[in-house]
């Protein structure tokens, strides 16, 4: 895909490897799926609607992120990176979104991608999912879909739409909105520990974006 730049791909690579770190100290366990008293903010994920709060995911990690908050920002992102991982660090300085149900123990698990996926399949105009502001949304996707990346950050010469995507083993790759439901989300494994009285009625994957 002409316009996903490596260095996107590269990011989430970093990633991929900053989460594995990250388990082997505590607990083998993602921060989504980590207690807040032993460092995650599983406690948080309990309750619906955290979108807003999509960032802790990474500044958990900052460690691990060689405390360089560029690798949370796509190059073809309008949104810039912060300084530090401090006080001012908050969504509007993260491009990708949360797959806080994956793991490695699935492989082609979604951990993460670019902000622009939205319901559908004609693609949005502006960043599907992922609000301005930085308000951040939680979204229950069924693994039937559809989604579609929207016209925005890779998307450019691919009216279809285009992204780029991290998995449960670590690995980063380009993706068409096609591929994302036909070869990822059909065959990914549902999200079960949904808080009380958000279940969806099909079987769906949790997102978080910021």
């Amino acid at each position: 895909m002409g316009n996903n730049n490596p260095s996107c791909i590269n990011n989430l690579k970093e990633i991929g490897t900053a989460y594995r770190l990250w388990a082997e100290d505590n607990g083998n366990r993602y921060p989504a799926e980590q207690t807040v008293a032993k460092g995650g903010w599983g406690d948080f994920l309990t309750n619906a609607d955290q979108g807003a709060i999509c960032c802790t995911n990474y500044a958990i990690m900052q460690n691990d992120l060689g405390q360089s908050p560029k690798q949370v920002i796509c190059p073809h992102d309008e949104r810039i990176a912060a300084t530090n991982f401090g006080s001012n660090f908050d969504n509007s300085h993260v491009s990708y979104f949360v797959g806080v149900s994956a793991n490695d123990t699935y492989p082609q698990s979604i951990q993460g991608g670019d902000r622009n996926l939205g319901p559908g399949t004609v693609p949005d105009t502006d960043y599907g999912y992922s609000p301005k502001g930085g308000k951040g949304n939680d979204v229950a996707i069924p693994i039937s879909g559809p989604v579609s990346w929207s016209l925005r950050i890779h998307s450019e010469g691919h009216p279809e739409g285009a992204g780029a995507i991290l998995l449960g083993d670590g690995s980063g790759q380009p993706v068409s909105s096609a591929a994302f439901n036909q070869n990822l989300l059909r065959n990914a494994t549902p999200t079960t520990n949904w808080p009380a009285g958000h279940v969806p009625a099909t079987p769906s994957i949790r997102l978080v974006f910021p």
